[in-house]
């Protein structure tokens, strides 16, 4: 037997044990994900669980004339338009904040990280204490002679929801780029020091730069996160809270709830290709802005 045979039979029996080992999660995977999702587009397409006649386009047309989702829709767009960029901005001054020299920085640190740790229900419990009528901020605002707000049932009430989940994320986003951060050749900095080039030039030249791989990783995961905002939402206002907080998983959680699957569906695959294409753009964006500094 010739050696190049043998490395054939040596690279097919390491790709059978990597197969093995890789089984049980591609199991899972298939199972729990892939499978579920072509079942999704498949009741997106029919009239019914029940007699399962092909209609294509039509549950996707009915979902687009539906004034609920075009209101959900509307909500979670504005909603992440404002959220998304904020959390990335600030989340990029924290860290610079933290690379500098400032006084107590392990309370800054630690006062941002603690959200973290802090359930769901009581970051909500505490944003109920702020924010109702009779709450606190209102009673600051009286100080000034300003009206009391009923925040939570009113144009205000998206505020809030976004204050809450700048706090909740803020933390987390800013440990991933002070990590990006200590990343940076540490010698173009000191070159830049010596050619004289101002802090802005410095940030906008080589380290946002250095940053963007981070920048595109927190920009997806708050995306994501600003679909999953119903949680939050849900425990302060309920199933049906008022219309500016009316997001795509109320929808599609009432929706549930009415047994509709075949509007639900079609929502979820209209939520999946948006998501998938607006990534796709910002993988574009980064990889045009950053592809100089890679390797």
């Amino acid at each position: 037997m010739d050696r190049k045979k043998l490395q054939r039979i040596e690279k097919r029996r390491d790709f059978l044990r990597s197969m093995c080992f890789l089984s049980p999660s591609l199991l899972g995977v298939g199972v729990f994900f892939i499978v579920p999702f072509f079942v999704v587009v498949y009741y997106s397409v029919i009239d019914g669980v029940g007699s399962r006649n092909f209609v294509f386009l039509d549950n996707f047309i009915k979902l687009f004339h539906n004034s609920a989702f075009l209101l959900a829709a509307k909500n979670t767009l504005h909603f992440s338009v404002i959220a998304v960029p904020l959390a990335v901005v600030l989340s990029v001054v924290l860290a610079l904040m933290l690379e500098a020299r400032i006084p107590m920085k392990s309370q800054f640190r630690t006062f941002f990280l603690s959200p973290m740790m802090v359930p769901v229900a009581s970051v909500v419990l505490i944003w109920q204490v702020l924010f109702n009528y009779n709450g606190t901020v209102n009673e600051f605002l009286l100080l000034f002679g300003a009206d009391k707000i009923d925040w939570l049932q009113s144009e205000h009430s998206q505020i809030v929801v976004i204050i809450l989940f700048l706090w909740k994320n803020l933390g987390y986003f800013m440990i991933l780029f002070m990590a990006g951060l200590a990343n940076i050749p540490k010698e173009l900095l000191e070159v830049a020091d010596v050619e004289g080039a101002s802090e802005w030039y410095k940030f906008f030249a080589i380290k946002l730069r250095y940053l963007s791989p981070t920048v595109l990783f927190v920009t997806i995961l708050s995306l994501i996160n600003s679909f999953k905002v119903f949680r939050e939402v849900y425990l302060l206002t309920g199933d049906y809270p008022y219309e500016t907080l009316y997001m795509l998983q109320h929808f599609m959680n009432n929706t549930f709830k009415s047994l509709d699957y075949q509007k639900l569906s079609a929502a979820a695959v209209v939520m999946a290709v948006v998501m998938v294409v607006i990534i796709a753009l910002l993988f574009k964006a980064e990889d045009l802005f950053g592809k100089d500094v890679e390797g």
